[in-house]
């Protein structure tokens, strides 16, 4: 018969990677709309992002199936993997719902200018041809929707109770 009490208490993986999901969502389709308000078209962060492998060389913001296939799969790699990061390593040192979702947004700025200032001129400058402002709001969303989702889980989780001998 399995201990049930003696199991981790917290949030499952899937609930986590929810989480990162829907943040990451939110950044995709904030970052879209944005590009094509502004003439560059819907497609273009997609595109950029997957011009990665032409070392920035691909800069048609039209749509074509293989590039926005490739970025979307690298952006929800990257806001997956940034999730989990924050989810496990700061997120546990955060106690309030307020503070999560702070936390998560001033998390979301510094991967922008670490990705703006950094690493986006040596692996893909092409991305630098999104607005610089709506690129850093829309990290921003990304962090308040992850912060909230988190505090979110942390709100509904039973408390842990501790194990039995």
């Amino acid at each position: 018969m399995e201990n049930k009490t003696s199991r981790m208490s917290g949030p499952h993986w899937g609930q986590l990677l929810l989480v990162g999901l829907v943040a990451g969502m939110a950044y995709g389709m904030m970052e879209m709309v944005i590009e094509a308000v502004i003439g560059h078209g819907v497609w273009s962060p997609l595109r950029y992002i997957a011009s990665v492998f032409t070392l920035g060389r691909d800069t048609d913001p039209s749509f074509a199936a293989i590039p926005v296939v490739f970025g979307l799969m690298g952006h929800m790699m990257n806001s997956l993997t940034f999730s989990l990061i924050f989810a496990l390593l700061i997120a546990p040192r955060i106690s309030s719902r307020a503070g999560l979702i702070i936390a998560g947004m001033v998390y979301a700025a510094a991967i922008f200018f670490v990705m703006w200032l950094v690493v986006l001129p040596l692996i893909d400058p092409a991305m630098r041809l999104v607005n610089p402002v709506g690129f850093f709001f829309s990290h921003v969303l990304y962090g308040l929707v992850l912060g909230a989702g988190l505090a979110l889980l942390r709100q509904r989780l039973p408390a842990a109770q501790p194990a039995r001998a």
